[in-house]
């Protein structure tokens, strides 16, 4: 199995309509509740607009409005890239936005 971050950047949804965004959060849910039940979920969620950028010397700077981020995700752990693409797509329905695909390598030394 191999873990994939499916993403969407921040203000992505910008162009959900107040009266539809109860269904996109609806529609949103149910993908996850669907990789629930499939047993692939491993985290979905929204991301903050505030971003802050950790330096090597511990630097802490506001990079909140000086550079693209991600406004949320999912996490699914599945047997193949398309099966990752599949659930991509089902992301990209439910948010009515594009969705990004990245594999997430494995690294032993951490468990994964």
């Amino acid at each position: 199995m191999t873990r994939y971050l499916i993403s969407f950047d921040h203000g992505a949804m910008d162009h959900i309509t107040e009266k539809e965004l109860p269904a996109a959060d609806k529609d949103s849910h149910a993908v996850s509740q669907e990789a629930m039940d499939a047993g692939v979920f491993v985290f979905a969620g929204g991301f903050t607009e505030q971003v802050s950028v950790v330096g090597p010397d511990g630097t802490v700077t506001d990079a909140s409005n000086s550079k693209p981020h991600i406004g949320g995700g999912m996490i699914v752990d599945v047997a193949s890239r398309d099966d990752a693409l599949e659930w991509a797509a089902r992301i990209a329905a439910a948010c009515r936005c594009s969705a990004e695909l990245h594999e997430v390598l494995p690294d032993p030394a951490v468990g994964n």
